[in-house]
C-alpha cells in the first residue's frame, strides 16, 4: 500500500498533475501573437536595455517571446516542441510555471548585470535551454542514461558557443546574430529552478 504526504484531493488538482501540452501551446501562442504586429511590434516588445532603464519593464518578459521574423519564430516553436517531447512530463503544470517565471528572471538579471553591452535581444532560445535543463535535472533519478546523454549534448553545445561562437549555420537560420550567452544563462536558470523545486516540493513515501 502507499502512504502519501499530500492528500488525494490535492493530487487531483490540475496544477499538480503532470502537464500535457498546455505550457508549450501557451508559449507558442503568445509568441505568435507578438509576431502579428510585425517589425513595429518587435521594436516595442524586445528586451531593450535603454528602454528598460527608462521604465518599460514589460520588455523583461515580452523580449523572450518577440522574434526577428517568421523563420526565427518557427525555429523556436519547433525547438519548444522538441524540448517538450524530451522532458515535458518531468514537472507538474505548477512547477513548469515556476520554472518559466524564475528562469526569465534569472536570464534577465544575467543580461542586466553580466552583459551590460547587450543593447537588445529577442527570442525564446534562453528560455528553451532553461526548460530543457530543468527537465533533465528533474528526470535524472528515473532516466539516468537519457539524462546524462542530453546533459552532455547541452554542455558540449554551450562550451562550443562560449569558446568558438554560435554553431555553424545558426545565425543564417535565425536571420540575425545569436546571443550565445542567453543559452548559458538559460542553462544556469534551469539548474537553479530544478534545485529549488527539489527542495520545496513535498516528497511521497510509498510502502
Amino acid at each position: 500500500m502507499g502512504l502519501h504526504h499530500a492528500s488525494d484531493a490535492a493530487d487531483q488538482s490540475i496544477l499538480r498533475r503532470s502537464t500535457g501540452w498546455q505550457v508549450p501551446l501557451s508559449l507558442a501562442a503568445f509568441s505568435a501573437l507578438t509576431a502579428l504586429g510585425g517589425p513595429g511590434a518587435q521594436q516595442q516588445l524586445r528586451y531593450d536595455r535603454t528602454r528598460i532603464a527608462d521604465g518599460e519593464l514589460w520588455r523583461l518578459v515580452t523580449g523572450h517571446f518577440a522574434h526577428l521574423g517568421m523563420t526565427h519564430l518557427t525555429l523556436n516553436i519547433a525547438g519548444l516542441a522538441v524540448v517538450w517531447l524530451l522532458v515535458g512530463a518531468g514537472h507538474s503544470l505548477l512547477n513548469w510555471i515556476f520554472v518559466i517565471a524564475s528562469s526569465l528572471a534569472v536570464i534577465d538579471l544575467c543580461f542586466w548585470f553580466l552583459d551590460p553591452g547587450l543593447s537588445w535581444y529577442v527570442g525564446m532560445s534562453g528560455l528553451l535551454h532553461a526548460l530543457l535543463v530543468a527537465g533533465i535535472v528533474t528526470r535524472f533519478p528515473v532516466a539516468k542514461g537519457e539524462s546524462l546523454a542530453l546533459a552532455a549534448l547541452i554542455a558540449g553545445k554551450i562550451a562550443w558557443e562560449q569558446l568558438a561562437g554560435p554553431l555553424p549555420g545558426s545565425e543564417i537560420s535565425a536571420g540575425g546574430a545569436v546571443v550565445v550567452n542567453a543559452h548559458l544563462y538559460g542553462a544556469i536558470a534551469g539548474i537553479l529552478a530544478a534545485g529549488v523545486l527539489h527542495v520545496i516540493t513535498p516528497r511521497r513515501v510509498s510502502i
